[in-house]
């Protein structure tokens, strides 16, 4: 289960929780009450496979290349900058995240980066359409997908070189809403996030964004790498063939804002839902533990492969703990279940987040300390 809060910032406001020795390891945001529609640059979770690459903007370069276009072709970023932009709110969410309440909340731990909800950000991407790129680069009609390349040091484990993180992508998605990025925020790409360039994949699990990207290697077939094969798949008990895949991120929702509950006094309880290449249609709350829900209100925008804010009103009538939780439906049709599937690796929690609560007395409340 969460905690009765977030945790808020410790030594000397840090904004995350630090997950590795190494520098260029995990980071998970810490969130307060007041979550940001956009989440600031300094707060937008890191998850790094390697040491972020020190790269010269002026001599970086992104290769289009393979049998799915007519020929290789090479872009410096003001030649990506000379065609027309777009900006979007979109969020990258790790595919890992809530790893951690596959133990907490459901007695089956999983091996992996123990995240709790903030492997997760929303910032204003700008960049140009994928499309464009590579229609504009040469674009074969029997193209299949795209492989894009990072420029981090290639990825060794147990003395076995993998090679350079990448990730296919097929070619319907590429020219769908993926963009090549190289503004976040209205700033440019901090270090961790990608910089000088990265792909923004919005809906689709974070490692298919791939940042400080290098290369576009177009092919009219399909072509694997370990980053869709031995990570970032389902494995376990009844995952195989297209089962497996990953790719859509499910529908996801949380309560941000508690208040002080205390019996007989309303107390406004706000959060979050979110679901990958979808809007929420609905968002319902339950303040006993499941055995009845509400529809809640949502509030401000309401976008696809973004968060909308909900809010519901609460008068608890007894004291002592209280189990909320939240259940979200997509624009897809799809629902939020009360558990999610056990796999191997901890992927796509999506499962109804049980958070619980002190429900006071008014007495108790309102006597001077």
């Amino acid at each position: 289960m969460l905690r009765d809060r977030w945790d808020r910032p410790v030594d000397g406001g840090s904004w995350f929780v630090h997950h590795g020795e190494d520098s260029f390891g995990d980071a998970e945001s810490r969130w307060e009450a007041d979550v940001p529609r956009v989440t600031p640059n300094d707060r937008f979770f890191v998850r790094n496979h390697t040491r972020p690459p020190v790269i010269d903007e002026g001599a970086w370069r992104l290769l289009v290349s393979g049998d799915g276009v007519v020929g290789d072709t090479t872009y410096s970023l003001a030649d990506l900058k000379a065609f027309t932009s777009t900006t979007y709110e979109r969020a990258v969410e790790c595919t890992g995240n809530g790893r951690s309440l596959f133990g907490t909340q459901q007695g089956t731990p999983t091996p992996g980066t123990p995240w709790e909800l903030g492997a997760i950000g929303v910032a204003r991407w700008t960049g140009v359409p994928l499309r464009t790129v590579l229609r504009h680069a040469g674009l074969r009609g029997d193209a299949v997908q795209v492989m894009p390349v990072g420029l981090d040091a290639p990825y060794v484990e147990d003395g076995i070189n993998h090679g350079r993180v990448r990730r296919p992508l097929p070619i319907g998605k590429a020219l769908d809403d993926t963009i090549i990025a190289w503004e976040m925020n209205g700033e440019p790409l901090p270090p961790d996030h990608g910089f000088p360039a990265r792909l923004v994949v919005p809906g689709w699990v974070g490692i298919a964004s791939i940042k400080w990207l290098g290369e576009l290697r177009v092919t009219t077939s399909v072509v694997d790498s370990p980053w869709n094969t031995r990570w970032y798949r389902m494995h376990g008990d009844d995952w195989s063939g297209d089962h497996a895949v990953l790719d859509r991120m499910p529908p996801k929702s949380v309560v941000d804002v508690t208040g002080e509950p205390s019996v007989g006094h309303l107390t406004l309880l706000r959060g979050r839902a979110w679901s990958g290449e979808a809007s929420i249609r609905m968002v319902e709350v339950s303040t006993d533990g499941g055995e009845s829900w509400d529809e809640a209100h949502l509030t401000g925008p309401n976008e696809p492969s973004s968060w909308v804010e909900w809010e519901h009103p609460w008068t608890p009538t007894g004291v002592g703990p209280a189990t909320l939780m939240t259940r979200a439906t997509d624009s897809l049709g799809r629902v939020q279940p009360l558990e999610a599937p056990l796999n191997d690796d901890g992927y796509l929690f999506g499962a109804v987040v049980r958070r619980v609560v002190t429900v006071t007395s008014e007495v108790r409340r309102r006597t001077p300390a």
